[in-house]
């Protein structure tokens, strides 16, 4: 069949060739032939093309010229689809969205009725007349709010199965009442905004008991599978540590009852684990939306209980849940509420606020689930192995393990083998030892470095602190960025112990020092908020022997809670030491640290503050001191930090381990208080504060050693400002300058090394001042770069200054930095003897 084209050009939807002015179509075969190439190859050469008819003969009467066509059309159509297929999902995405949010604000709109309703009962029912403080017993004082009602004591109920269903069926009520009602005041949690990409609506409560969250958002997964994930408890809350299901109950109208034990790990070694006894009820509503609700199991009678059990504190839930709802054109909408009463009074007081905080309970909790959907469900759409060659699934094991491994070494629990060692007179640092086989399967695989792991025993070496002004975030990311600031651990003296435990027993361990560490990423989460990495840690010497052909070591490591933002976060980082080539069942002993804030309802930070001015390290113990009789002040944050760190070794070393371990952790802690005390804001904050490293003057003095000398040498001004400014103000000019400006070392018999630089020469070399000290003079500069610097050392020297052409220097990253010139001088002491060198390069810019 054959018609005439008119204009005889393009068309989208062509699907034949022309010959004589006539549109002759492709026959079925010719089509199925072409779909099958483009298939194979959907942009193909003009030799591809020629190719394939030669290799099909039933395209040889084809012109090459209208399989182009052919081609660029079906691609154009591909296009098409995929742009339509995306732009149906956000249309529906949004729809869903739209839903939810006019559904929130009716729920809202009732919350407000509700409580102008009791706004004008307490009125109407409150004495004009100012009542005595002294008088508590009225009843007009007493707001009657459902959310403020002490729950009535009811008496013990049947544990029957008709008893059981009795409770079940309550507990649906109460759960739907706080989810879409107005059974508790909900107020939005700070920081989060609703929106089409947001996480979803997240808010907690105000004036309940206990501590409860809520979240609604949307998951690309079925009803079914966002019931089996969140069923799954261990796997997505980090802090599960078992759940048992007890017995199971169907009912009579097709839903399940189970009747759950439940354990979550301590978060610290200051608190107790807590435990519940729960009900689970499993229900279809008449709408087709699945219900999960849970409720923790009191006063009931002639059935089964779980008594208390050691080391554990039982904790209530309150009724608490899923609400899962089929979602038009795939995919679900889901409410949740977790509403807990942590028994607060079981903890010091220091750290009730973690206890009694609806944020920290929102952030660890309720949108670890709805992460955790969002999560799987991109793994679902994007079936992509990653760059490791692992796919998602099998990094989030891995994550998992890392993050059990370490609650398991934090707790430790007897009935996992763990038991205490005694002190050495000190209870800083806590050693448990556990040589069960379960702890010690597959830790006895050697490792490609050639040292083999033999163990018969694990130590775990753990401490907790309180740290005052210092917001988590920053100094963890300091931790990450920074091993060296911490893992200087001076344990040479225990090398013997290091070498005969094994290479992947020493996280962080060394004799001969490391080079530096390469972070390799794995994967992270969908908002950033964790990521998983393999850390590279150069030139490592297991004992002096090897130090003259140290060895590199690598360890899996998990970071979380770097967003300063995030009020309530908890930092983590988590890392264990792995073969170079290491398998997903790996053995794993997770070591690292766990940085909690506990003013959940402050701002943390400032999302702009830098770490530059952590050359603070250098203040003694008695600025420590100092740092915490302050801590009272107005406005501080404060957080517990607590560290554990795992070491497999022979059972014949233990005391040599033992007192290894502890001076191990003990200088960690060292460490870190000194880098605590270095990021408090009174340091970041303020650079009348800032020390110089060890040797050099105050900051404020180098700062006018710095101008007064560019003046000597070349005549004009460094500042345009007051010549006569305090040395506070010539600091802060320095500092602020826009041209980078960085103080070499002049050491007799050794590379010139940075010693101090002003922001824009740490934003230039990508640094800290902390790090910058590591960074000699030599590295930043291109192979031109160094021989002009050679040529114009001496000239610097002799002259007191040189003048440098712009060229190419490199960061400590390795980014490429282009310049326009750069300026060195001599910089005098008041002796007027040269003190260091200072180099200040204009206009540059990363390339």
């Amino acid at each position: 069949m054959a018609m005439i084209c008119k204009d005889g050009g393009k068309n989208n939807m062509q699907q034949g060739h022309m010959e004589n002015g006539k549109y002759v179509r492709y026959t079925p075969e010719q089509v199925e032939a072409l779909e099958r190439l483009y298939h194979e190859c959907p942009k193909p050469s003009s030799i591809r093309r020629q190719q394939f008819i030669r290799d099909c003969p039933i395209l040889s009467n084809i012109e090459p010229k209208q399989i182009k066509v052919w081609f660029q059309n079906r691609r154009c159509r591909e296009k098409q689809r995929k742009e339509a297929s995306r732009l149906q999902a956000v249309n529906r995405k949004l729809t869903a969205m739209n839903k939810l949010l006019m559904e929130e604000n009716d729920r809202l709109q009732k919350q407000v009725s509700h409580l102008v309703y009791e706004n004008s009962y307490f009125r109407q029912h409150t004495p004009k007349t100012t009542l005595p403080t002294e008088d508590t017993s009225c009843e007009s004082v007493v707001t009657i709010g459902q959310h403020h009602v002490t729950p009535q004591q009811h008496p013990p109920r049947d544990a029957s199965p008709a008893g059981l269903l009795s409770i079940a069926e309550e507990t649906l009520t109460e759960f739907l009442s706080k989810a879409t009602g107005t059974a508790v005041e909900w107020v939005q949690m700070p920081g989060m905004k609703p929106g089409p990409d947001s996480i979803g609506i997240i808010a907690i409560s105000h004036g309940c008991i206990g501590v409860a969250a809520r979240a609604c958002g949307l998951v690309g997964l079925e009803p079914t599978r966002v019931a089996e994930i969140l069923k799954d408890r261990p796997s997505w809350f980090r802090d599960c540590r078992a759940v048992d299901v007890v017995n199971v109950l169907p009912t009579t109208n097709g839903g399940t009852i189970e009747l759950l034990y439940m354990q979550l790990y301590a978060p610290t070694t200051l608190a107790p684990a807590r435990d519940f006894w729960l009900l689970r009820y499993t229900s279809v509503l008449e709408d087709g939306s699945l219900v999960i609700c849970e409720r923790s199991l009191k006063n009931t009678q002639n059935g089964p209980s779980m008594p208390p059990v050691q080391h554990f504190v039982r904790a209530e839930l309150l009724p608490s849940g899923y609400l899962i709802r089929p979602c038009e054109g795939g995919g679900s909408i889901i409410h949740i509420v977790d509403h807990l009463d942590l028994e607060p009074w079981s903890v010091p007081e220091v750290l009730r606020p973690l206890y009694e905080s609806s944020t920290v309970l929102a952030q660890k909790t309720t949108m670890a689930a709805l992460r955790q959907l969002r999560q799987i469900a991109q793994e679902v759409s994007q079936t992509n192995v990653s760059n490791c060659g692992r796919r998602p699934a099998a990094l989030r094991a891995l994550s998992q393990r890392l993050s059990r491994g370490f609650n398991e070494a934090l707790n430790g629990f007897t009935d996992e083998g763990w038991s205490v060692l005694g002190n050495d007179g000190m209870d800083d640092v806590t050693i448990l030892v556990n040589s069960s086989p379960d702890k010690l399967m597959g830790l006895n695989l050697p490792f490609s470095n050639g040292f083999p792991a033999v163990t018969n025993a694990v130590l775990c070496a753990k401490a907790s602190m309180l740290l005052q002004n210092v917001p988590p975030a920053i100094l963890l990311r300091f931790l990450r960025e920074h091993r060296s600031e911490w893992a200087d651990n001076g344990i040479d003296a225990y090398s013997a112990a290091a070498i005969k435990v094994g290479p992947c027993s020493l996280p962080g361990s060394r004799v001969g020092g490391f080079g530096g560490q390469v972070i390799l990423p794995l994967a992270h989460t969908i908002e950033h908020e964790e990521f998983l990495e393999v850390v590279k840690l150069e030139s490592i010497a297991y004992s002096p022997e090897e130090a003259m052909m140290p060895r590199d070591i690598f360890l899996l490591q998990l970071c979380s809670g770097m967003d300063e933002n995030a009020v309530g976060t908890c930092a983590e980082l988590i890392f264990a030491p792995i073969d170079a080539s290491f398998a997903d069942d790996a053995p794993l002993l997770p070591s690292g640290f766990r940085i909690i804030p506990l003013d959940t309802g402050k701002e943390a930070s400032s999302p702009n503050r830098t770490l530059d001015l952590a050359s603070a390290l250098e203040i003694g113990q008695a600025g420590n001191k100092g740092s915490n009789d302050s801590s009272a002040s107005p406005g501080c944050v404060r957080s517990v930090m607590t560290i554990a760190f795992e070491f497999a070794f022979e059972s014949h070393m233990q005391e040599h381990v033992a007192s290894m371990a502890r001076q191990y952790v003990r200088s960690i802690i060292s460490s870190v208080q000194r880098v605590a005390l270095a990021l408090s804001p009174s340091n970041l904050g303020s650079l009348a504060g800032l020390r110089s490293p060890l040797g050099t003057p105050e900051a404020q003095t180098l700062a006018r050693w710095i101008f007064q000398s560019y003046r000597v040498y070349l005549g004009v001004e460094l500042l345009k400002s007051n010549n006569e400014a305090g040395g506070d103000s010539i600091l802060k000019s320095l500092w602020h300058h826009s041209d980078a400006m960085m103080c070499c070392s002049l050491k007799v018999q050794a590379l010139p090394v940075f010693t101090f630089a002003n922001q824009a020469g740490l934003d230039m070399l990508e640094t800290t001042l902390v790090a910058l000290q590591d960074i000699s003079l030599e590295k930043i500069f291109d192979d031109q770069g160094r021989k002009t610097l050679c040529t114009e050392f001496p000239q610097i020297m002799q002259q007191g200054f040189a003048c440098l052409q712009g060229g190419i220097c490199v960061s400590s990253m390795g980014r490429p930095i282009s310049y326009e010139r750069a300026v060195a001088w001599k910089v005098l002491n008041e002796e007027e003897n040269a003190h260091c060198i200072c180099f200040m390069f204009v206009n540059w810019s990363f390339v």
